[in-house]
């Protein structure tokens, strides 16, 4: 407890605020670790390459993500995996333009499951689908129109 001994003869009662920032430190720590993992949805490691797009995810974006087991995720939901056709029918048969997918998978995954989900695509009214993969760490595309949206260093602005 802190208190000012300073002329007067009078005690100054003065709160004590460390233990406050100890705790509010903890709790910051534990959000950095916590909502990363909630906002993931699932757990994909899609493959890393060098020369990569940035695309940024608009609202009507399309993501079909595949876990390491190929349970599907839709836009991040987890989904039955018989119900992929209907649920994209259901999707872009409603649409005039802009029928793309982007399948994010995860590296170690069969390929075979990643070509089973892009036939289903293909005949559940998408037009296009687009793999999502990571860049390497350490790497930046060395392709000037690629780094658009990025900043110098390979991070976005």
């Amino acid at each position: 407890m802190a208190m000012s001994t300073g002329g007067g003869g009078r005690i100054k009662a003065e709160p004590n605020v460390t233990p406050m920032i100890d705790v509010m430190l903890v709790l910051l720590i534990i959000f950095m670790l916590v909502v990363p993992a909630i906002n993931a949805g699932f757990q994909a490691i899609p493959p890393q390459g060098v020369n990569l797009k940035p695309h940024p995810e608009e609202d009507r974006d399309q993501v079909l993500g595949i876990d390491v087991s190929g349970q599907y995720f839709l836009n991040k939901k987890p989904i039955h995996n018989a119900d992929l056709p209907r649920m994209l029918n259901d999707i872009y048969s409603k649409r005039d333009e802009d029928k793309i997918l982007f399948v994010k998978a995860h590296k170690d995954l069969d390929y075979g499951k990643v070509l089973d989900a892009l036939d289903i695509a293909a005949h559940n009214q998408v037009t296009m689908t687009a793999m999502i993969t990571d860049q390497q760490p350490g790497t930046s595309s060395v392709i000037a129109t690629d780094r658009i949206m990025m900043g110098p260093k390979g991070g976005k602005k």
